[in-house]
This record gives structure tokens, sequence and C-alpha cells, in this order.
């Protein structure tokens, strides 16, 4: 896995109005990463390897050798599979489709190729195609179906991409050997023996010559010419954009886009990986996606024995029952109006609603909705059962919206008010201030600041082997530097200032609103990104002010503000 974007070469309405409406509609998937490597979970020569599973084999983990690791398709008999089973967690869960890797970077095959004798049906005591078995129970079901294949990378294959360099006769093998030889023809098999597939899914094409990707690309649309290739294809010739590993994306994105994420640290099977993401948290991630624009395809690993972890499983399905109440908010909808999360939670979209999706349920009986200039026909708090109640709101012109709402949250995970406009209005909201709430934290990040000398980067790092973290930050500060933000502060008072960041030594920081408020202070920086307080910042009157945030003394180079918390004293 890792991050690759693309331009499409068809119009974006089109691809929506045709072949990706299913794609634009669905809007959350099912990802598997599924091999040879679940056969290990993590552990070779019994040592455990932490980090992403599938790439065990890889030099930057066990270093296993190419013959060692393909005597590992012996003793791989994942008998507990149950094609079926899986397809209904899937559909159980809400998600509307269903990619599986094919072959990913090892090399092995986890259908029937006659291309190669290293794949499940061949190499191992199985003796099954379980992409035929999976197919089946997905076009039972109604889903989608599609296939993950890494063109580029074969770790097995002499001539792939950090493959063997001789072939089984001593001669040098070339990429050309590899693609035609197994590649092209696997992905031949792939396209023409399932019926019907709605995605392939490319991965990592790095420095892979674009007429090879050009090849492989025209085969699959005339093959499939109805199946969605993601951009990691590579050269632009996908039909829509993958963002980065484990990724929801802060700010809106424009065209048809996914972000792929894993339900736990791991995409494949680790034994000792245990950090499942809880029910709220994936149908919060996944309403952030639709929110920003995109749609959520969400992994799972099944182990050797082919069973996908029970907690994980457990998780999607509760989640799958909250999207049976509120399917309107995530299917076929729209992007929030506002090109950010707010602070409770998040916002999509569709026909003449508006959906707030309240994730933290504020406890004093308001919630605030700011720079609002479209005026609300109605209110109602959700209940799936039918006795979803109206709820009375203020609304001044071009101001913040405050709702009556009950003190305790309706729903145990997320609570969902539905606002209604008039037929064929467009929804106009004023983002060019960020809104300060009284009555939660507000973290104001750099991706919305403006930026005075100083470099805006979004960065990405891994903790574990593969474990990518992600940070819209500013760094390589200079002497007058400064992040700005534009603010509407809806209550006036006190506000603790903490400022989020990652350096080295101790950092003083200069945080200014125009009222002349000043905060300067010196606090302890870490290579981690972590949240230091400063001190009070007073807003004199509510309404519009200017916040910015300097560096003072300290390493220029490696200071690196993330963001700015701002939380009401009286919270």
């Amino acid at each position: 896995m890792e991050e690759m974007w693309g331009e499409t070469k068809v119009s974006v309405d089109a691809l929506k109005n045709g072949k990706g409406k299913f794609f634009d509609e669905s809007n959350f998937g099912m990802f598997i990463h599924w091999g040879l490597f679940s056969n290990l979970g993590g552990v070779w020569n019994n040592k455990t390897y932490y980090g992403i599973g599938e790439w065990i084999m890889n030099p930057r983990m066990a270093g296993i050798p190419v013959e060692d690791y393909k005597q590992i398709a012996k003793d791989f008999n994942p008998t507990e599979f149950d094609a079926k089973k899986i397809a209904q967690l899937a559909k159980d869960a809400g998600m509307k489709y269903i990619i599986i890797t094919s072959k990913h970077h090892e090399g092995f095959a986890m259908f029937d190729s006659k291309v190669s004798d290293f794949d499940i049906v061949d190499a191992t005591p199985f003796g099954r195609d379980p992409m035929h078995e999976l197919s089946n129970a997905c076009h039972e079901l109604g889903l989608g179906f599609g296939f993950y294949y890494s063109h580029n990378q074969d770790w097995t294959t002499p001539g792939g991409t950090r493959g063997p360099k001789l072939d089984k006769n001593g001669k040098t093998a070339s990429f050309k050997d590899y693609f035609y030889n197994k590649c092209k023809p696997q992905v031949k098999e792939i396209c023409t023996n399932y019926g019907d597939i709605d995605f392939v899914w490319f991965d990592t094409p790095g420095d892979m010559k674009k007429k090879y990707v050009v090849e492989l690309a025209a085969m699959v649309r005339e093959l499939q010419p109805k199946a969605m290739m993601c951009s990691r294809v590579g050269y632009g010739l996908g039909d829509y954009a993958s963002v980065g590993d484990m990724e929801v994306p802060t700010k809106r994105i424009q065209g048809l886009w996914e972000t792929c994420d894993t339900n736990n640290d791991s995409w494949s099977y680790a034994w000792y990986d245990n950090n499942f993401k809880s029910p709220k948290v994936i149908i919060s991630r996944l309403v952030e996606t639709v929110a920003r624009g995109g749609s959520y395809l969400f992994n799972v690993g099944p182990n050797n024995m082919g069973t996908v972890p029970e907690i994980g499983a457990e998780f999607l399905r509760e989640s799958g029952k909250w999207l049976q109440k509120y399917p309107q908010v995530v299917y076929d909808a729209g992007p929030s109006p506002w090109d950010y999360k707010l602070p409770w939670g998040d916002v999509t979209t569709k026909e003449n609603s508006m959906y707030l999706a309240v994730s933290e349920w504020p406890t004093d009986g308001k919630l605030y909705l700011p720079g609002l200039k479209t005026d609300i026909q109605s209110a109602k708090l959700l209940n799936p059962e039918g006795k979803s109640k109206s709820i009375t709101f203020k609304q001044e012109k071009d101001k913040w919206v405050v709702f009556d709402i009950p003190y305790r949250a309706p729903e145990k995970l997320i609570s969902i008010i539905e606002l209604k406009f008039k037929d064929g209005k467009t929804v106009v909201v004023n983002d060019d201030e960020l809104g300060v709430y009284p009555n939660s934290e507000t973290e104001l990040i750099t991706e919305f600041g403006e930026v005075t000398n100083a470099e805006q980067k979004n960065l990405r790092w891994m903790e574990k082997f593969g474990e990518w973290k992600h940070a819209n930050q500013v760094g390589n500060w200079e002497e007058n530097s400064s992040v700005k933000w534009n603010v509407d502060v809806q209550k006036a008072g006190y506000y603790y200032a903490n400022l989020c960041y990652a350096g080295t030594g101790r950092l003083v920081w200069k945080i200014a609103t125009n009222d002349g408020v000043t905060i300067q202070n010196q606090q302890a920086a870490t290579e981690k990104y972590v949240s230091y307080n400063m001190g009070l910042l007073e807003f004199k009157k509510p309404g519009k002010h200017t916040i910015s945030v300097s560096l003072v003394e300290g390493d220029k180079v490696s200071s690196s503000l993330k963001s700015l918390i701002l939380t009401p004293m009286d919270n």
C-alpha cells in the first residue's frame, strides 16, 4: 500500500452518470487483505515482526528468502473459510461491495491461475479457489465485487519489482519477462473467469514504465468495461483517486475519490493486533469521509484459517445496525457545505436535507452551527422508530444557528439531526471564518490558516512499519513567520489556548489576537505531536476576530505546528 494520485481522463460528471454511479452512490466498501502472509500472522522463526503483516517477507521486516517463503504454502489450509459468511458480514455492516487481494506483493495468487503454480489451488492443501466462492457469494447477495492486484511489485517472480533477478535457468529476468509471462496474463484471468466485476484495484506502480500501465489498463477496459480502476494503476489512467492509507482527509476534495482504512493497525492478519476500531470510530470516519466528498474502503484481514477475527466482525455488525437506521446519511449522500469537520461531528447532504451527525453530544442543551446563510425550514431529531421530534432553534442571518437539544444524546453511537430547506434551495455557508464554540473544544488546524514566511505541508510517517500517520502542519519557520486564522467567536469570554506541535528542545510560542491580547510561553517539545497549554485568551466581544501564532525562540527547522486548540474556561 502507498499513496498514489492520478487524474482521470473522463469527466467526473460522465463517470458519475455512467460506470462510476455505483461507486459514487455506495460510499462504503469492504477491503480484504488475505494471502500467504496470513498463514504467518506476523511471526517468522518464532519471532514476531510488528507492522503490516503482508510485508513480512520484505527485507525491512523478516527478510524471508524466496524459496523459504514458497514453502509456507504447503501448510496453508484455511479450512474455515466461508465466502457466504464473509459476504454476509459485509452486507450486515452496510457495505455495498468487496475488493479482495487476488495477488499481493508476495506474488502468491489467491485464485486458480493457469499462469503460475504458485497459487492457492496448486500449491496448498486447501486446493480450492476462494475467489470464485466469494465472487459468487457477493453476486447472490447483491454486493459489488472486485480484485486487488499488485501489478508492479512481485517479490517471488523473476523480473518483478523487488523480485529475484535470475530465472530458474540462471538467466537474467527483465520486468518485461514478468509482465508478459505473469502480470498481464493473470490480470486477464481475474478479468475473465469471475463474471462481471466492479473494480480492479492496482497498487504501487512505482517506476513501472508507462507503456506497460497503458497496455494493462486498456485490457481491463476491454474485458471489464464497467470496472472502475483507482489512481494507483499509475500515470493518471484511473477512474478515481485513492488518497493516503489510513487517512481521512481534513479538507474537502473535489472529484471522485476514496480513502482506504483498516480495522486495526495491520492490513493483513497479525496475531498481536487487537487494536480494533470501535463502532463509533468506524461510523465517524465513514461520515467524515462522505462529508469531505469521498468513499470509505474499510479493510479486514482474515486469519490463517480464513475467518475474520470476531472482535472486528462484531464491531462491523454494530456499525451496520446504525446504518440501517440512518442510511440516508451515507448512501448517495453529498458532502458537507463546510470544507472541514465541526467540533461536535460532521455533516452530509441529500436533496433538500442536511444531516448533522453529532458524535460529541453537547451536555448543556445547546448545539451551535456557524455561518449558515440559508434559512432553515425545519429541524428534527431523527428516531428510526417513528418518534422523531422537532427541535427549536434560533437563526440570525450570517450568524450562528443555536439549536435547543436534549441534555442526553438519544443515540449510543452518533445522533442525527435533520435540517430541511426549501426544495431547490442551494445551501450557502460562510466558511471564511472558523467558528469558536462556547461549549466545546475548537481545534484550528493549520490547513485552514494563512501562513506567512513558513512552509505549510502535509507530512506522513510510520510509527510501526507500514502504520501511516498524517499531519498537515507548518514548519521551517523564519524570523517573521506566522499562521493566522479568521474566526467567528460565538460568545465572549476566556478560552484556554493549547498548541499541538512537535520539535526539539524548548520552544517559545506567541499567540496574539486582533484585540491586542497576547500569550507568550515556553514549553518542551518532542518528536511526537503533543498538545501543550499556553494560557488564557480573552475575547472581549463576540464576532469576527483574528488569531495568529508565531515561533519566538527555538529550532526553526524542526518545529512543526499542527493546530491551535481553544477550550472555553466555563465548559
